[in-house]
């Protein structure tokens, strides 16, 4: 059904009454983490400012993502790194703060992210599943369809969530993207049972909600949406498939005629930019012994075709592979005088280190840690186009932001070979054209990094510290 204008679907009350805010979710018995969206007030709802709110009624306790502390809907900074901080504005998309309203361990919960951001803390305090939910609007944010993104979706919601009386639960993730738009806010409520599918979608900014999906009948698989328009008819309405991202279709769908539909065009594309050059990367070292096929080039999330994809790269950038021969030498035993790719006759290719005066040895003699560290090493010291990732096309490289999430970034690694790898993620991410998202088990190793760069300012990684 093609989307036409409306009279407005939203209207705004006059005098305007601020609303109060819905209760954080646990505050009430009534307040379900798995619940969609609270049912919006006029000043939630598209093309409308929001209002001025109360604060949470829960001291200390973050409010949920669809409303800010101080009003619903505004969008406020996000909050200030535990450690380290430092963003330069250079007109990148990036992804600066993700939230967990409802999902697996977590409720309520506001991450900042810098440019190296890592998570700690013990086995089960929720490092992998916040860098699983930042993968799963990475995906949704390309396009994918949802079943495909969340194959277990029960896994996904919060513990002890009680299904209503239709016996539906879910759980809500969202995110910030910063850039030329300034803060860009996407939060999605997704219902996991009976049946897999969004039922909730708000994409805001600058105070005003720029697109609005809901459930209206659950017996359709569709969700009613509603966009900024500000022309003859403030809000455009259409049905959306429930099963995919609003936001990543409106390009699609928004003819960008009015500036109210040219801003909501702008918001969503820069959403969807930095969310779509994400790389989740976690080497297996005992894939990475083996000689494999000659292919693309283009490295996997296993780092798998490690070998080939060294092939690639000696030829193509002379300068990066000396670093990463630079790299490799601060982190393995032994002398190593440079890494090659060694083309055998059946079309295979192995990995190979040069030890010098003659003598190599191949990548399957290496340790776990060492393997690890050199497929870690590659990825800070390449980018999009080596990497397996779906970036944007229709945005020049020079404002592409790459975005790596390494779940275990210290697993395997010595002291020497994880200081090392620390102080490359810190020199590649001030650079701006990568961004660097890790879980480690202990991060009091990563104590002084501010500064190592070799300029003063330069920060160091913002830690974000998570309990059971």
């Amino acid at each position: 059904m093609a989307a036409s204008p409306v009279s407005p679907a939203f209207p705004v009350p006059t005098p305007h009454v601020p609303s109060p805010p819905p209760e954080p979710h646990g505050s009430s018995p009534s307040a379900r983490p798995d619940a969609p969206f609270p049912a919006p007030s006029p000043s939630d709802r598209p093309g409308v400012p929001s209002s001025p709110s109360t604060p949470s009624a829960r001291p200390g306790v973050p409010s949920s993502p669809c409303t800010s502390p101080a009003r619903p809907g505004v969008l406020s900074p996000a909050p200030a790194p535990s450690e380290g901080a430092g963003e330069r504005s250079d007109g990148r998309a990036r992804i600066t703060e993700l939230r967990l309203s409802a999902f697996a361990g977590h409720r309520g919960a506001v991450f900042p992210l810098g440019p190296l951001t890592l998570f700690t803390g013990p086995s089960g305090s929720g490092k992998s599943s916040a860098l699983r939910a930042y993968e799963a609007l990475a995906r949704l944010g390309g396009g994918a369809e949802l079943g495909e993104v969340f194959p277990d979706p029960s896994g996904c919601v919060p513990e002890r969530a009680r299904p209503d009386a239709q016996r539906r639960r879910g759980f809500r993730i969202g995110c910030t993207a910063d850039g030329p738009q300034g803060p860009v806010r996407l939060d999605v409520a997704v219902q996991a049972e009976p049946e897999l599918r969004i039922v909730g979608e708000r994409l805001s900014a600058g105070g005003t909600v720029l697109l609005q999906t809901a459930l209206r009948d659950p017996g359709r698989r569709t969700v009613q949406a509603a966009w900024h328009t500000a022309g003859a008819a403030p809000v455009t309405r259409a049905p959306l498939p429930d099963d995919r991202l609003g936001t990543a279709l409106v390009p699609l769908r928004v003819a960008g005629k009015t500036e109210g539909q040219r801003r909501v065009l702008a918001a969503a594309e820069q959403m969807v930019v930095a969310l779509r050059s994400v790389f989740a990367c976690d080497p297996r070292p005992e894939r990475m012994r083996d000689p494999v096929p000659r292919g693309t080039g283009r490295l996997l999330r296993g780092c798998d075709n490690l070998a080939d994809v060294l092939g690639r790269t000696r030829t193509e950038c002379g300068r990066r592979h000396a670093y990463l021969v630079e790299v490799l030498r601060a982190g393995c035993a032994g002398p190593v005088t440079d890494v090659l790719a060694d083309f055998t006759g059946d079309g295979q290719v192995r990995a190979v280190l040069d030890r010098g005066n003659g003598a190599r040895i191949g990548f399957e003699r290496l340790g776990d840690g060492e393997l690890r560290y050199a497929a870690l090493a590659l990825v800070l010291l390449t980018g999009p186009g080596v990497l397996e990732v779906d970036v944007p096309g229709e945005v020049p490289a020079a404002l592409q932001t790459l975005t790596v999430l390494a779940d275990g970034f210290d697993r395997g690694l010595d002291a020497r070979q994880r200081d090392a790898l620390l102080r490359l993620a810190v020199r590649m991410c001030e650079r701006g054209h990568i961004r660097w998202v890790g879980a480690v088990s202990d991060v009091s190793w990563t104590a002084g990094m501010a500064g190592i760069a070799g300029t003063a300012g330069t920060p160091g990684p913002t830690v974000v510290r998570l309990a059971p």
